[in-house]
């Protein structure tokens, strides 16, 4: 089966964008956003993919996950049948001891989020902190990309 294990964290500061070694613009839009299973077409850089995500575990950190490359083509003609509020985001790629952090910056109506995320191969996997991560946001449901499709950043963030 294929399994997601992520951990997500706020980012407290841009010092990350001085040691990445990737950066990557983000388009992705969602044709199914509901919680037990999300469907979502992304163009990042020239290459397009789609996904299926299922609902998470009760830790928030393991779920199902399928995807696959697709025509850059097909990825923005299926972009065009997406649910309203696409995300644009910048992701930056930062080595960290054994593993690699991506961290998305997020423009348009999330202006102003800045959330890094790790893949781990257990739930109980340790893994080294830089100094810029910040809150671990794992479980809340907020800062899903499916969550700030419809329920953007600039609408809460003050809450």
């Amino acid at each position: 089966m294929m399994i997601e294990i992520e951990r997500k964290f706020l980012v407290t500061s841009d010092v990350f964008k001085t040691v990445a070694f990737a950066k990557n613009e983000i388009a992705q839009g969602y044709l199914n956003s509901t919680p037990e299973r999300t469907v979502r077409v992304r163009i990042k850089g020239n290459s397009g993919f789609i996904t299926v995500k299922g609902k998470g575990n009760a830790s928030g950190m393991s779920r199902f996950e399928w995807e696959k490359e697709i025509a850059l083509s097909d990825a923005k003609s299926l972009l065009e049948l997406c649910e309203s509020g696409v995300i644009m985001k910048t992701r930056y790629e930062i080595k960290v001891g054994n593993h690699v952090f991506e961290v998305d910056e997020f423009f348009g109506e999330n202006e102003g989020l800045v959330v890094a995320e790790i893949e781990l191969r257990s739930e109980t996997e340790s893994f080294e902190k830089p100094n810029w991560l910040g809150a671990e946001v794992t479980n809340d449901q907020r800062y899903y990309n499916a969550y700030l499709s419809k329920n953007p950043f600039k609408n809460w963030r003050k809450n």
